[in-house]
């Protein structure tokens, strides 16, 4: 087992009130997506209120901004969900939920093994690429860093 784990986080401003008619396939599908993230190899934590979510958890000064936070064992882990499950579905279809984003909204980071990254950590992650561009302190799939020795 690794030393580190990857956490990522993954910011969208919705275009509606979670409980539009607009986001209503999102929404229906949330539990199911988050199961499959949950029961996908490599899955380690995610961000979740009791309501077994996140989307009520105000990290931004915008309730419209929602915001995903999980932990991976791998890079590959997480690409596989993303890209290769029924999530990517979600991917694609981004646009019919969420409003155009300035800056970073998605960024990865490698911790160690155990600790649980929090909105504060996340933000700070995204801030540093919109700053910095990728770097090993914060990255993307398009360049990834890899783990600390």
């Amino acid at each position: 087992m690794s030393a580190y784990h990857l956490a990522q986080v993954n910011i969208g401003r919705l275009i509606a009130p979670m409980d539009s008619p607009l986001l209503r396939d999102f929404v229906d599908n949330l539990d199911r997506i988050n199961e499959l993230a949950e029961k996908s190899p490599g899955f380690v934590w995610r961000m979740q209120t009791e309501e077994g979510n996140a989307m009520s958890v105000e990290a931004f000064d915008d309730p419209q901004i929602i915001t995903n936070m999980s932990v991976w064992e791998d890079v590959e882990s997480l690409k596989l969900y993303v890209y290769k499950s029924d999530h990517l579905e979600f991917v694609r279809r981004r646009k019919e939920w969420f409003t155009r984003h300035d800056g970073s909204y998605f960024a990865m980071w490698w911790i160690p093994a155990g600790h649980l990254p929090n909105t504060d950590e996340a933000k700070e992650r995204l801030v540093h690429m919109d700053k910095h561009g990728e770097t090993a302190h914060a990255f993307t799939f398009r360049k990834v860093f890899p783990a600390p020795r």
